[in-house]
């Protein structure tokens, strides 16, 4: 191992290989902050750039725009409250809140070093412990995903600390919309309402660019702002490693989240940020912060969704199985190279799998520099007058839901999440726990059935099995200590106010 990794380190510095990396991560960020153009779509689109590169530079280029993209839907959803990609849209509302407080450029800062942060350590991992990771993987049945889906959608009771109730009600909504279309189990057409267009179910990335671009867009018009958000003078938010240290737990156990969820195959990056800013929120000291402008959910989310792309890489390359839709065109382009995934591709290939694993650490440092160059252009979109802005970001939002399906009727899609986008949370009823529940229903509802099936309809198959028993205990948990904190902040409030207006 110790010869493949030095092998590694000396040939992933050869100049088409640094190249290919720097046009891929280039490449991810235009394509991760333009919303409706997915990183899978990213991927599929330079795949056919590959075909005529050596094997290494043609994985780089990929991997370069894997990682390039999962960043650069930041960027949108900080400034704009655009996310560019489903794995951002934990980062918008705190992204957001922060642009409008003028302070965009620490908030584009903050991604950027934790999603290189997170980034890097789960290329160490990758690097190391792949193999045992991808094992503890395997052990991932029907009884455990479930128990994961049930425990990320715990996070809805943590992120609606206005209403549980409202919150909860949305979060059952949106698990409503992802029962439309086929039934995974029986093959039946659920919700269809008699139309074609309902048959394959809603898309996620419609959905998400109505919910949170198109309602924004509403909101913006109906104040007749001049600008997006507040003047930002880039300059006067200096940000280095050493404004890290007061969030290096956060992003640490951010990074370590994200490795392990993108490990477990079906997951993916927006589960990995979703689960990492719920237990920042959890654990936080200033818990009421989260949503409305808070760096430490901004560090969770970025650091979370990254640290997930070392982790999807984990199970493709030590067992051949793909952990999302990146990963599947990952898998083709492997193949295509002639390379196929597996326990023998660090046996038969270790030279070009050492040198892609380096690449990989070797990406994000490309990537921290390229985002660093760029974040004063990026901090400067605030600026361009409303009139001319919102029309293009409207005008992108479309062509983008469009692109998914090459179908109006995604248009259409996109248009009416929008106008629930705009209008529930006037009445206080929050959108993120409908986004999350969209994510994870499809999760919880297929891993659900096909349990019962293996336990003939008995519910203990989810209390024998270790792993999905420890997921249901952190959910009751998760349930649990907002009720506690709530009533320590009753019982202290009560004692200040008892000291001040004694009897």
């Amino acid at each position: 191992m110790i010869e493949l990794l030095l092998y590694g380190l000396a040939h992933v510095f050869e100049w088409q290989n640094i190249l290919a990396m720097v046009i891929g991560v280039f490449a991810g960020m235009v394509i991760g902050a333009l919303p409706g153009l997915s990183v899978p779509m990213g991927v599929a689109l330079m795949l056919p750039f590959t075909f005529g590169m050596a094997p290494t530079a043609g994985i780089l280029l990929l991997m370069g725009v894997y990682c390039g993209g999962i960043y650069g839907g930041s960027i949108t959803a900080i400034l704009l409250k655009t996310p560019g990609t489903a794995a951002s849209a934990a980062t918008a509302s705190d992204g957001f809140a922060l642009a409008q407080q003028g302070k965009a450029g620490t908030a584009l800062n903050m991604s950027i070093y934790a999603s290189v942060f997170g980034g890097i350590i789960s290329g160490i991992i990758l690097l190391l412990l792949a193999p045992p990771i991808a094992d503890f993987a395997l052990n991932f049945g029907p009884p455990e995903y479930f128990a994961l889906a049930v425990f990320g959608l715990s996070i809805i009771a943590g992120i609606s600390s206005k209403s549980v109730t409202k919150g909860l009600i949305m979060g059952c909504l949106g698990m409503l919309v992802s029962t439309v279309g086929i039934d995974p189990i029986d093959g039946v057409t659920r919700f269809e309402f008699g139309t074609s267009f309902l048959i394959s179910g809603i898309d996620l990335v419609p959905a998400l660019i109505g919910l949170f671009a198109i309602s924004e867009i509403f909101n913006q018009i109906e104040k007749r702002a001049k600008k997006i958000a507040v003047n930002t003078t880039y300059e006067k938010q200096k940000f280095g490693w050493k404004d890290m240290v007061p969030y290096r737990k956060t992003v640490l156990k951010s990074s370590l989240i994200g490795t392990l969820v993108g490990a477990i195959p079906g997951t993916g990056a927006s589960i990995a940020a979703f689960l990492s800013y719920k237990e920042a929120h959890r654990t936080s000291k200033d818990p009421d912060r989260f949503g409305k402008g808070s760096l430490d959910g901004i560090a969770a989310a970025e650091s979370g969704n990254n640290g997930s792309t070392g982790g999807t890489l984990i199970p493709l390359m030590t067992l051949g199985i793909p952990g999302d839709v990146v990963t599947a065109v990952l898998l083709g382009a492997l193949m295509i190279q002639g390379l196929r995934p597996g326990p023998e591709l660090f046996t038969n290939y270790g030279d070009i799998v050492y040198t892609v694993l380096v690449g990989f650490i070797l990406i994000n440092v490309i990537l921290f520099f390229q985002a660093k160059l760029a974040i004063r252009f990026f901090a400067k979109v605030t600026l361009i007058p409303a009139t001319i802005l919102l029309p293009v970001v409207l005008g992108l939002c479309l062509v983008g839901t469009f692109a998914v399906s090459n179908n109006l009727t995604s248009v259409g899609i996109a248009l009416f999440f929008g106008v629930i986008g705009y209008f529930l949370p006037k009445y206080g009823f929050p959108v993120t726990p409908m986004l999350i529940a969209m994510i994870l229903g499809p999760i919880a509802e297929e891993s659900l059935r096909q349990s019962l099936i293996l336990s003939e309809g008995s519910i203990g198959i989810f209390l024998t099995r270790p792993i999905s028993i420890i997921f249901i205990l952190l959910t009751i948990g998760s349930f649990i200590i907002p009720f506690i904190s709530k009533m320590k902040k009753d019982i202290k409030t009560n004692k200040k106010e008892d000291e001040t207006y004694p009897a």
